[in-house]
C-alpha cells in the first residue's frame, strides 16, 4: 500500500485534500467534486480525438519533415511555424501536451515546443478576436506584442536550463544504429515491470533496473519496444 502511494503521490495528495474538504467544508467539497467531474468529462470528450490525431501524424509524417519545420536547425522558420500552430489551435491547453510530446519525439526543438505551448495558451486567434472586441484593439495589440516577446525570452531560457535528455521522451532511432539499452537511473523507480515482463533481459538491483545483455539484434529490439513504451517513467531508452 505504501509503495502504491509513493508511486502516485499527486493522486494521494489530491485524495487527502478532498477528504479534508468533506470533513471541514462539505459544501466546498461538493462544489469541487462537481467542477472536477466537469473537467474529467471534457477531457474524455477531447483527448481521444487528440490521441488519434497524434497517432496519425506520428505514423504518416516523416521525422525529417518535423525536424525541418520545428527542429533545432529550423531557425526563424521553425519559430514562425510554432507560433502559427499554437495560435490557430483548438481546444484547451492540456490537449497540446501529447502533440508536443510527439513533436519532441520526432525531432522538434525544446524552444519551438515552448512557443507552441505558450501560443496555444495565451495568443490563440479566436481569443484575440474576443479580446479586441471587449478590451479594444490597442489593448489586444500591445498585449500580443509583449506576450510574443516574453514567449521568445522564455523559449531561449528553456533551452539553456532544460536539455532533451531531461525530458522522458523516447526518440525515434534507426534500428541499424542501435547498439544497446540505456537505463536512466535517476528516473527509474524500481517498479520491476521490465523484470516481470522480460526477466531474461532485465533485473532489478537496489531498486534500479539493470540490463543483462550486451548486444542487441533486430528481434530483441522489436521485443524491447513494448517494454520501453510500458515503462511508467520512461526510464528505458535505446542507444
Amino acid at each position: 500500500m505504501i509503495e502504491i502511494i509513493k508511486k502516485n503521490k499527486l493522486l494521494a495528495a489530491v485524495s487527502l485534500a478532498y477528504i479534508f474538504l468533506f470533513i471541514a467544508m462539505p459544501d466546498k467539497a461538493y462544489l469541487s467534486v462537481k467542477n472536477s467531474i466537469y473537467y474529467i468529462i471534457e477531457m474524455l470528450e477531447i483527448m481521444p480525438v487528440i490521441f488519434i490525431l497524434t497517432s496519425i501524424i506520428e505514423a504518416w509524417v516523416p521525422k525529417e519533415v518535423i525536424m525541418n519545420g520545428f527542429g533545432e536547425k529550423a531557425g526563424i522558420k521553425g519559430g514562425i511555424f510554432s507560433f502559427l500552430l499554437g495560435s490557430f489551435s483548438a481546444g484547451p491547453i492540456y490537449a497540446a501536451f501529447p502533440i508536443c510530446k510527439m513533436l519532441l519525439k520526432k525531432g522538434a526543438s525544446i524552444a519551438n515546443v515552448v512557443i507552441i505551448l505558450s501560443a496555444w495558451a495565451v495568443i490563440k486567434v479566436p481569443m484575440l478576436a474576443n479580446e479586441a472586441k471587449f478590451l479594444g484593439p490597442n489593448f489586444m495589440g500591445l498585449r500580443w506584442i509583449l506576450t510574443v516577446i516574453s514567449i521568445l525570452i522564455m523559449s531561449y531560457l528553456m533551452t539553456v536550463f532544460v536539455k532533451k535528455e531531461d525530458i522522458p521522451v523516447q526518440e525515434e532511432r534507426d534500428l541499424g544504429k542501435v547498439t544497446g539499452i540505456n537505463i536512466k537511473e535517476k528516473y527509474c523507480i524500481g517498479c520491476g515491470l521490465c523484470e516481470k515482463l522480460m526477466p531474461h533481459y532485465f533485473k532489478v538491483v537496489d531498486k534500479k533496473a539493470k540490463w543483462k545483455e550486451s548486444k542487441l539484434n533486430e528481434t530483441q529490439i522489436n521485443e524491447l519496444k513494448a517494454i520501453i513504451d510500458k515503462c511508467p517513467v520512461k526510464a528505458i531508452d535505446l542507444k
